[in-house]
């Protein structure tokens, strides 16, 4: 059925208004934007954990999304290489990092305060350029069949002593590890950072293509430990509850227990602006944050949103001193080191 003249005007006076609103804040209005056109993610964070997401974005907003799938870290790359060219409006990546050196290279827009505010300073970046959705901890995994929680280190630095040679494994290319060792540089600088990754390597770890292929390792009994974030656990153990692993937290400051996060930037050569921002405002909000909380098992960030009881309480997990959104300058660098060290894919 057409639209009258009357009504068509309406809905082009109502974009017009919407638009105009998010050019708030600094940002330049952008011009209008086809609403048939669908919105373009680039998703650091895998579909088996968040298709259903996008589904209920779908079905709430009646907005299509177009997901582009990929490792975080590379996607970073990929949107660095666009330069802005691309076609993508939106960036939800697996970590801190990522999200970091995207908008270290002017791709970002900046989020208004009312946006970013339901989410504590901690978990987003100093310029609004990204916010965080979720929160995850890093967690040394282990085989109970062969060690018991009081037989593991309580630092990531004891894993490099030559008793682990041979039992170690992780995913040294996967963006969770890369932000990892950035804020262990951050923490106690690149010449021990190095150090340790020499030592890693010398310790004959099992290298590995992401954080569920290293629990499968441990499960196989391939490796005795495998450095991950805590949420995996659970995806795997609600296919198999009585997988042979669980989750070993470092003590408190160590760089081993930082607490990073899953989050979203909106990018500047997005063609739906409007169309992104209701999306950002989809995942800091009370649906969002409940399907984080109830079907991936990691931390929602909104105060009043409860994470699954089975969760070690996010207050009692201290990770290192640094700022996420420094993690994100260092991680091109990063990458290099751990290639350098021999860890690299």
């Amino acid at each position: 059925m057409s639209r009258s003249p009357r009504l068509a005007m309406l809905f082009a006076l109502a974009a017009i208004g919407a638009l105009a609103a998010l050019g708030c804040g600094g940002e330049p209005a952008p011009g209008p934007e086809d609403p048939r056109a669908p919105l373009v993610v680039y998703s650091g964070r895998a579909e088996n954990l968040v298709g259903e997401l996008f589904e209920r974005f779908e079905r709430t907003s009646g907005i299509p999304v177009e997901v582009r799938y990929g490792d975080s870290a590379e996607l970073a790359a990929t949107l660095g290489e666009e330069g802005g060219r691309g076609r993508a409006d939106l960036f939800f990546a697996q970590d801190a990092g990522s999200l970091g050196a995207v908008a270290n290279q002017g791709l970002m827009r900046e989020l208004p305060e009312p946006v970013v505010a339901p989410i504590p300073e901690r978990f987003r970046d100093p310029e609004r350029r990204w916010v965080g959705t979720s929160g995850r901890a890093r967690v040394v995994a282990y085989d109970t069949r062969r060690l018991k929680a009081g037989d593991l280190p309580q630092s990531i630095f004891d894993f490099a002593r030559p008793e682990w040679r041979g039992r170690i494994g992780f995913a040294p290319t996967n963006a969770s590890f890369q932000a990892f060792v950035s804020a262990m540089r951050l923490e106690v600088g690149d010449e021990r950072t190095r150090g340790w990754l020499a030592a890693i390597d010398a310790n004959q770890p099992t290298l590995l293509e992401n954080n569920i292929q290293t629990l499968e390792a441990i499960a196989r009994g391939e490796v005795e430990v495998g450095l991950v974030n805590h949420y995996y656990l659970y995806e795997l153990r609600a296919e198999r509850p009585n997988l042979p692993v669980e989750n070993h937290f470092l003590r408190p400051g160590d760089p081993g227990s930082l607490v990073n996060v899953a989050g979203v930037g909106e990018l500047r050569s997005g063609a739906r602006p409007v169309a992104a921002r209701r999306f950002v405002e989809f995942l800091v909000g009370v649906e969002g944050q409940r399907y984080f909380a109830t079907d991936t098992e990691e931390y929602p960030l909104v105060r009043g949103v409860r994470p699954d009881e089975d969760l070690r309480p996010l207050e009692e997990i201290q990770g290192p001193d640094v700022s996420l959104g420094a993690l994100g300058e260092k991680l091109p660098s990063t990458a290099q080191m751990i290639s350098e060290a021999g860890l690299g894919s």
